[in-house]
C-alpha cells in the first residue's frame, strides 16, 4: 500500500484504548489463535454504527431478508449503497437530483446496519461478502439496475458483487478499496498484534468468506475483462479512511473507467458536494 495507508495506520491506533492495546499484545505472546479469533469479531462489527435515517418523500419497504430501504421517483433505476457503519440517508443528497434527472432511486440499509435486521452473522455483525450478497438480493427484488452508487466498502461490495455477475449499465464508486482485506494491516498495528497473528486472522476470513480472499481484489479481477460496464471513481486526496490511490488502481485496472479526483472533501463530505452530485448524475 501506499503512504497514504501508512499513515491510516497511526490514526487508527489513536483510537483504539491503551488498555486495550496493552492486552492484545500481551494475549498474542501467549495465544495468537485467540487473539486471531477475537480480531475477526472486531472487524466484522461495523464501527460507529448508527440507527437507520428516514429520508423524505421516499416509499419505504421490507424485504423478507430483514432489508430495509425506501424508493424515490420512477425511471431506470438508481441503487445507492453506504459504507461500512453507515445507513442509506449519507447518500441522500443524491436522490432529488437523480429524481429530477428522470431516475427511480432505491437506497437501503445493509443487513446489521441502519433499520435493518440482523444478518448472518448476528445482531450489530456483518462482513463484506454479505453486503455484496445484500446488493444482489435488493436488485432481485426491485429490478434491473441501470446504475449502482456505492460509497467506501459499499463501493468495493459493488464492485465484487459485478465481477461475481450481478448486472448493471453503469458503476459509480465513491472512496473505494481496492483490495479491503489489505487494511489488516493497519488494523493489526492498530490493536498490536503481529503478522503471524494477522495470518491468522485471515485464514479465518477466508473461512468466513467460503472462498478466496483473493477474489476480493478488485484491480486483479477485474483486468482484462471485456464484459465490465463503464465505471465512474470518484476518490478525495485528503481521505484519512480509503486510500485515495485505491480509487487510482481500480480506474486503470477496469476496462471503461473514468477517474474524478477531488481536494479537501474527505471520506464522508464527498457525499454531500454539489460538484461530485452533478457529475455522478451527469454521467448516469
Amino acid at each position: 500500500m501506499t503512504q497514504t495507508t501508512a499513515q491510516k495506520s497511526t490514526i487508527v491506533r489513536a483510537t483504539v484504548p491503551r488498555t486495550l492495546r496493552l492486552t492484545v499484545q500481551t494475549l498474542d505472546r501467549v495465544s495468537p489463535r485467540l487473539v486471531a479469533r477475537g480480531a475477526l469479531r472486531m472487524w466484522c462489527t461495523p464501527t460507529h454504527a448508527k440507527p437507520g435515517e428516514h429520508v423524505p418523500g421516499g416509499t419505504p419497504w421490507r424485504l423478507a431478508q430483514g432489508i430495509v430501504g425506501e424508493t424515490w421517483g420512477a425511471g431506470p433505476r438508481v441503487y445507492l449503497v453506504h459504507g461500512w457503519g453507515g445507513h442509506r440517508a449519507q447518500l441522500a443528497a443524491f436522490v432529488e437530483p437523480l429524481v429530477t434527472a428522470g431516475f427511480q432511486v432505491i437506497a437501503y440499509d445493509a443487513p446489521s446496519h441502519g433499520d435493518s435486521g440482523p444478518g448472518g452473522l448476528g445482531r450489530r455483525r456483518s462482513s463484506l461478502v454479505e453486503l455484496m450478497d445484500a446488493i444482489e438480493t435488493v436488485i432481485a427484488a426491485h429490478g434491473t439496475a441501470h446504475a449502482v452508487v456505492g460509497h467506501s466498502l459499499g463501493a468495493a461490495a459493488v464492485a465484487l458483487a459485478v465481477l461475481d455477475g450481478t448486472p448493471a449499465d453503469r458503476l459509480v464508486l465513491i472512496a473505494p478499496p481496492a483490495e479491503p482485506v489489505e487494511y489488516t494491516r493497519a488494523f493489526a498495528r492498530a490493536l498490536g498484534f503481529k503478522e503471524k497473528t494477522r495470518q491468522l486472522l485471515l485464514q479465518r476470513m477466508e473461512v468466513l468468506a467460503n472462498r478466496p480472499l483473493s477474489d476480493l481484489v478488485i484491480p486483479t479481477r477485474s483486468a482484462g475483462r471485456t464484459d465490465l460496464p463503464p465505471l465512474l471513481v470518484l476518490a478525495d486526496r485528503t481521505d484519512k479512511e480509503s486510500d485515495p490511490a485505491d480509487g487510482e488502481r481500480i480506474a486503470e485496472s477496469w476496462p471503461d473507467a473514468e477517474l474524478r479526483m477531488t481536494d479537501g472533501l474527505g471520506h464522508r463530505r464527498i457525499l454531500r458536494d454539489p460538484a461530485t452530485i452533478a457529475a455522478v448524475v451527469d454521467y448516469l
